[in-house]
């Protein structure tokens, strides 16, 4: 019977977490949310650790950084996966329900907007990749790309929320020195929602006044095209 093998990674400069999925019986391997930065440190670990990357999966588009999606798709020839609203130069684009397997594992998608439009989370196995949906006694910013605070009340607390209270939560992001949670001390202790009716959220989250992140101009719209550039008005394609 397949078990999850995990490792969490970091990249300073963003506060991300990049997570490291396989099934060790077949080394089928997927990357949540790659970092283009951290490219050979990736690809180095995959050979230390004899995995073939299968997948490499994204929770939205990202502002925060740029993903090495192309860049793993070129290098591994590993499928880039997004949500339906997501990048559309993905080789999948899932919705809600809908499994990918990974050698005997599954990953389940689970819709999840309202930081953005497209944030889609991945549930396998226990634990649940919520990207900037939940994170660890807060949640992900709704003031741009199509964010919603409403929606993201509902993402938290009718669709992840709703699993089973043992799931370990392994967010995006962590900037106070967490790495993990889970969906029952986030029912009871998240700072944001616990004991929050949704027009209390609501108002909540419009009251927030936070800086943009510093590298959105440039990550957003190469995020679009799965981490390349965006190609000059007449250049040839």
């Amino acid at each position: 019977m397949a078990a999850l093998f995990l490792r969490q990674l970091f990249d300073a400069a963003s506060s991300s977490f990049t997570y490291l999925l396989a099934d060790l019986q077949t080394r089928e391997a997927a990357l949540i949310d790659p970092v283009r930065e951290q490219l050979e440190r990736d690809l180095g670990l995959l050979r230390e650790l004899g995995l073939a990357l299968r997948f490499s999966l994204e929770t939205h588009v990202h502002a925060d950084h740029v993903t090495a999606a192309s860049l793993l798709r070129e290098r591994t020839g590993a499928t880039t996966v997004a949500g339906v609203r997501g990048a559309s130069c993905a080789d999948r684009q899932l919705r809600h329900g809908e499994s990918l397997a990974l050698g005997g594992l599954q990953l389940r998608a689970l819709e999840t907007p309202g930081h953005t439009d497209d944030s889609l989370s991945y549930l396998c196995d226990g634990h649940v990749f919520t990207g900037d949906a939940l994170l660890v006694r807060t949640c992900g910013r709704t003031d741009f790309q199509n964010g919603d605070p409403g929606q993201l009340f509902d993402s938290i607390t009718g669709v992840l929320f709703a699993l089973g209270e043992g799931t370990v939560v392994c967010p995006g992001h962590d900037y106070r020195g967490f790495t993990a949670t889970t969906i029952g001390e986030e029912r009871r202790w998240n700072a944001r929602v616990a004991g929050k009716s949704r027009d209390e959220f609501i108002a909540l989250m419009r009251a927030l006044k936070l800086p943009e992140p510093k590298q959105m101009a440039e990550a957003v719209p190469q995020n679009r095209a799965c981490g390349q550039a965006p190609r000059a008005t007449g250049e040839p394609g």
